[in-house]
């Protein structure tokens, strides 16, 4: 015989449901206090409360691996198509799409188990006193291999996952043979080996320790910003910005992003957070944090940004995708140039 529950029990078993229900855990190697911001607003919203695990991308992907099933991780937030595109391949990744993230964002900047949420661009940042605009003029990734770029290139190490993007779409785009030889060709030219952030090679192009550095777009912007001091700012001010490969498939792009885990306890809550930092609100807010390129078409970068260059042409051809694909024949040919 069935018993019947009294009111009481009812009661607390609704909450407890909804109260479960009504969270979503995040885990974030993003290192921004505004991703922080948007969560609360979201939580304010929605009544969703948002728990928030940061760190770095290795500890948290090490977690999520070994907590396996009994992970208690919705949702993992990180900067770089190359790491979504990792954890995705081991299996840890469910289908993320909904028909308002479809729509939200181009094809070639998603999987279907993990989407891209905002955008930077890794271009050329130069010194206008040595080289000129004559001189960069139709200019691509692939012609840093040419001598005449000798002794005047900055650039991360290759353990650099922004690199090994870099490098994997030149497979996709060029073949892993003629990619071998511009990064062979491409080390030879090089400045200095190696070393630090993308601040600090720019920061190398104002000291004249180099004429051309490669870096992400959002740190050239911070430095303007003075966010990270007069110094910083003041050496931006001494390189200008250039976007290759404008004459064939455009700058080489790629994500901060995130996917719905395969083990997620909350993967509606989870579909609504991510639905909700790809609406114009979010967008705008991640945009003038960060300096990042906004998803939706709707929405502008920040002011600083936009002085870099508002209209340059993407790469919309080259998925994002397929750079994780591309990304152990990547480090294996940068190592085999001697990129350290």
């Amino acid at each position: 015989m069935i018993k019947k529950l009294n009111l009481f029990t009812i009661i607390f078993i609704f909450i407890a449901k909804f109260s479960y229900a009504a969270e979503v855990n995040v885990f974030s190697a993003r290192h921004y206090d505004s991703d922080l911001q948007l969560y609360e607003q979201f939580t304010a919203k929605t009544g969703i409360k948002v728990n928030v695990v940061s760190g770095k991308d290795k500890a948290l992907e090490k977690r999520i691996i070994e907590e396996a099933e009994s992970s208690k991780a919705d949702l993992y937030i990180t900067s770089d198509a190359g790491r979504l595109g990792d954890l995705d391949s081991k299996g840890f990744f469910q289908n993320s799409m909904t028909p308002a993230i479809e729509l939200a964002v181009p094809s070639n900047f998603r999987s279907q188990n993990w989407t891209g949420i905002s955008k930077r661009a890794r271009i050329f940042y130069y010194d206008p006193n040595k080289i000129s605009l004559e001189d960069l003029n139709g200019i691509k990734y692939e012609d840093l291999a040419d001598k005449k770029w000798k002794g005047k290139i900055v650039i991360r190490k290759s353990n650099n996952i922004y690199n090994q993007s870099l490098v994997a779409s030149l497979i996709k785009n060029n073949g892993k043979d003629q990619t071998q030889l511009w990064a062979k060709n491409l080390v030879s030219n090089f400045a200095r080996k190696p070393k630090g952030n993308d601040r600090a090679q720019i920061l190398a192009v104002a000291a004249g320790e180099a004429e051309l550095a490669i870096a992400n777009t959002y740190y050239y912007a911070l430095m303007l910003s003075g966010q990270k001091g007069e110094d910083q700012k003041k050496a931006a001010l001494k390189v200008l910005p250039f976007f290759p490969n404008q004459n064939d498939r455009g700058a080489h792009m790629n994500v901060s992003g995130g996917g719905i885990l395969k083990n997620s306890p909350n993967p509606q809550n989870a579909k609504k957070l991510l639905e909700f930092l790809l609406t114009k609100e979010a967008q705008e807010h991640i945009v003038n944090n960060t300096f990042e390129y906004p998803m939706l078409e709707s929405v502008k970068p920040h002011p600083i940004v936009q002085k870099m260059g508002m209209n340059f042409k993407q790469d919309l051809t080259t998925k994002v995708d397929d750079y994780q694909k591309n990304q152990a024949d990547a480090l294996e040919i940068m190592l085999k140039a001697g990129w350290k």
